[in-house]
């Protein structure tokens, strides 16, 4: 049970640093942190939660990194749904929070895109700050991909498992930097339906993006790194 309570833990900063600087302090005016400061957010809730915890989980925190890890023969088959419902209930948990909080300001909105840090493609109404379906399609694919690679390479046997953390939680600030603007970056299913939960409408309606997206980019990163990358021998 440790390992599920490390996912639900880790996921729960996750959405609460991650999605919360994006709620409250992104937009702040003269000190808002702007598209900068989120994605650092992101990229250090990861890092500080892989350091934490991940001795006792692995630090997933996201269902597409667990399968990921599962195509790339890193992670057992018989614990995919119980990771997956630990990381779900943790982002669900946290989004509450973050709910409770904004709501107690009165300005909580369900309104534009990206309310609630919610991911998005296609908005009626809003075509300056949409991309098309196979565009926001193809962003998550391939940055999913290679956050798995990333992953995969940092945390191999025959690498330097000490920095592990720093450089997938960096690779998840660049994932972001290039992202926000397409769909609010996703690359996590459990982050994009934490949001969409209490959001709804057309939030809930575009969910199915920000779960096969992922997964299928993840999954192909993780059979990249097995076949063409990773070695079994200390030589080069």
């Amino acid at each position: 049970m440790k390992k599920y309570f490390a996912e639900f833990f880790g996921t729960f900063w996750l959405v609460f640093g991650g999605c919360g600087s994006a709620v409250f302090a992104a937009g702040v005016p003269d000190i808002g942190i702007g598209l900068l400061g989120v994605s650092l957010a992101f990229g250090l809730t990861v890092l500080t939660m892989a350091y934490a915890v991940g001795h006792i989980s692995g630090g997933h925190f996201n269902p597409a990194v667990s399968f990921g890890l599962l195509a790339g023969g890193r992670f057992s088959p018989k614990e995919i749904l119980p990771y997956i419902l630990s990381q779900v209930v943790g982002g669900i948990a946290a989004a509450a929070v973050l709910w409770a909080i904004l709501n107690g300001a009165g300005a909580f909105s369900t309104e534009g895109p990206g309310a609630f840090a919610t991911n998005f493609y296609e908005m009626p109404g809003y075509a300056d700050r949409s991309y098309s379906m196979i565009a926001a399609f193809l962003a998550e694919f391939v940055l999913t991909a290679f956050f798995l690679i990333v992953i995969m390479g940092a945390t191999d046997k025959w690498a330097n498992g000490k920095f592990a953390g720093i450089a997938i939680g960096l690779a998840l600030t660049l994932i972001h930097l290039i992202s926000i603007p397409i769909t609010n970056t996703s690359v996590n299913p459990a982050r994009s339906t934490s949001q969409a939960v209490f959001v709804g409408g057309i939030a809930l309606q575009q969910l199915w993006l920000f779960w096969v997206a992922p997964i299928g980019g993840a999954i192909v990163g993780g059979l990249i790194y097995k076949f063409l990358l990773q070695r079994e021998t200390e030589e080069a």
